[in-house]
């Protein structure tokens, strides 16, 4: 129970809004703070620039959730990052991936709102969806992914395409996050295929609870898949998952989501997962794992 109260605190705190700026080891970051939507509510939007910038070149873009948790421990609610800009510049000088920016969606107190798929919500049975939504908030608390989703799509990313020198469609464009920004990521992809064309889910939070590891909560994610899943060969998907801590809950979810991505075509090529033993819920343990991650996703 310790464990799941720090938990409870740790995911808390990722929505804390921190106002320095991030300072990265490789490449700039460049904030667009409080970024107006009407869709959510403002946040931050970090930039990151690589070494050797050109705005005379065309660059991929990678989105990705927890914007805060990136590029530098000294913003972090738990002085961990993820150390995007270090794997990035080490495959971009190997010339081993295409060359990209990345976008850093801050959080915010709604995250656990924001990020929680809705359409699979829907699908979960309405005897655990009153847990489900005191585990978002309270009573009244209901999925916003669709509205989060559209600020991304239809407000940030013409920002972005407007102010960046970018490659803007989707063979060029990617999305990536963590535990529930694995969720939240799955989900762009299969409501957004002609805007995504790659996306990456590390310690996907099948449980989509941290009270509770409740196979009916988790099977609305699996018949969201099977009804909305994209036709094979025209995306790139990465799962993955640890065994220590949170992600000791998800393998036989994984198992499940695998079987539905091969029953509906996917191989090797584009599809992949992995198993990390040992591996727990936390930015250090993604921050080991995401050369080998952006490697495959962002290959030329």
């Amino acid at each position: 129970m310790r464990y799941f109260i720090i938990l409870l605190i740790t995911l808390t705190c990722k929505c804390i809004a921190f106002a320095q700026e991030a300072t990265p080891n490789y490449g700039q970051v460049i904030r667009h703070a409080q970024f107006a939507s009407k869709f959510v509510k403002p946040r931050n939007i970090d930039v990151w620039l690589p070494v050797g910038y050109n705005p005379q070149k065309k660059y991929a873009v990678l989105y990705m959730h927890d914007g805060q948790n990136l590029f530098d421990t000294t913003i972090t609610f738990n002085h961990q990052e993820w150390g995007v800009d270090e794997a990035l510049f080490q495959l971009q000088v190997s010339k081993k991936i295409k060359d990209c920016i990345v976008v850093g969606i801050w959080n915010t107190p709604l995250r656990r709102q924001e990020y929680y798929p809705k359409k699979a919500f829907d699908m979960v049975p309405d005897i655990w969806k009153d847990s489900l939504r005191k585990d978002l908030g309270n009573l009244q608390a209901t999925p916003l992914s669709d509205d989060y989703l559209k600020f991304i799509v239809t407000e940030l990313k013409p920002f972005i395409d407007h102010t960046y020198p970018t490659l803007s469609d989707k063979r060029n464009t990617y999305i990536a996050g963590s535990s529930m920004g694995g969720l939240i990521s799955m989900y762009a992809m299969c409501e957004y295929p002609q805007v995504f064309g790659g996306a990456a889910c590390l310690s996907t939070h099948w449980t989509g609870s941290v009270f509770r590891n409740e196979p009916a909560i988790a099977k609305g994610f699996m018949l969201y898949l099977e009804k909305y899943l994209p036709k094979p060969n025209q995306h790139i998907w990465y799962f993955d998952y640890g065994t220590a801590t949170l992600d000791a809950w998800y393998e036989p979810y994984q198992l499940q989501a695998n079987e539905i991505f091969k029953k509906n075509g996917y191989n090797n090529k584009h599809y992949r997962w992995r198993k990390f033993e040992g591996a727990a819920h936390n930015e250090i343990a993604w921050q080991a794992r995401l050369p080998e991650i952006l490697a495959y996703l962002l290959a030329k």
